[in-house]
């Protein structure tokens, strides 16, 4: 039998580990950090810092080279249309911030997935997994079957529609801590602004909230910052996915 790859892992519940390096790094570095092991996704961001997109290339490169996909977390929400673009780049797993309606989550499906689920366009000449001898419908059906997309919760309106995000090419849920708690400021009478956990930044209510909506769905669930001794407790809850 195939080894599984992380999409797999992932709707199956398995715990992922997710270690992070920014693309403006050393490779050297991130080679170091790969040879390390311990990571089954290597994660960069370009929501808060200057993005290259030449720089993305040899950065996803050497991460193939260790079979580790990269998780790359696009800078804005309304950018999610270049999700396939960036794909064709080397990234294979992508976050998409500040999500609200539906609507996004659609547009996000149809930008990462080739047809018959989404409406990728072909052209990945730097894609993870290509080859120019792979066969053009035979690596879609591959990559749709790879691909790994996240969905980040930052405010209470998210959290509270999570469950309607959790559609089918969805893969993890991912929490924005920083930018839900002061959406959660401004509802200081909601049921979900309690104090935070002194574990992490969001209350273990919240964290409970959104792994019973996911409850079933193959969905999982994404924390940031969790220190390696409260893992379990997180787990227990729902949380499957560690950055």
């Amino acid at each position: 039998m195939a080894e599984k790859n992380v999409k797999q892992r992932m709707r199956d519940g398995e715990v992922i580990m997710c270690g992070k390096m920014a693309l403006a790094s050393d490779l050297a570095d991130v080679r170091a950090t790969l040879e390390a092991g311990g990571i089954d996704l290597l994660q960069c961001d370009s929501q808060h810092v200057p993005f290259n997109e030449e720089r993305l290339i040899p950065y996803c490169n050497l991460a193939e080279e260790y079979n580790v996909p990269v998780l790359f977390r696009i800078k804005n929400t309304r950018l999610t249309y270049q999700i396939g673009n960036w794909a064709d780049l080397g990234p294979t797993g992508f976050e998409v911030p500040q999500v609200e309606t539906e609507a996004m989550v659609d547009e996000a499906l149809d930008a990462l997935y080739y047809p018959p689920i989404g409406k990728r366009s072909w052209g990945p000449a730097h894609g993870f997994g290509f080859t120019p001898d792979r066969e053009r419908v035979e690596y879609a059906k591959w990559w749709n079957e790879t691909c790994i997309l996240l969905l980040q919760v930052e405010s209470v309106n998210a959290v509270a529609n999570a469950r309607k995000f959790a559609k089918a090419g969805v893969d993890c849920i991912s929490f924005g801590p920083a930018d839900l708690t002061i959406n959660l400021g401004t509802y200081p009478h909601h049921p979900l602004s309690l104090p935070s956990s002194p574990h992490h930044l969001l209350s273990d209510e919240i964290v409970r909230h959104v792994g019973d909506q996911l409850k079933g769905s193959g969905v999982s669930i994404c924390l940031r910052g969790i220190a390696p001794e409260d893992r379990d407790r997180y787990i227990d809850m729902g949380v499957n996915v560690f950055l």
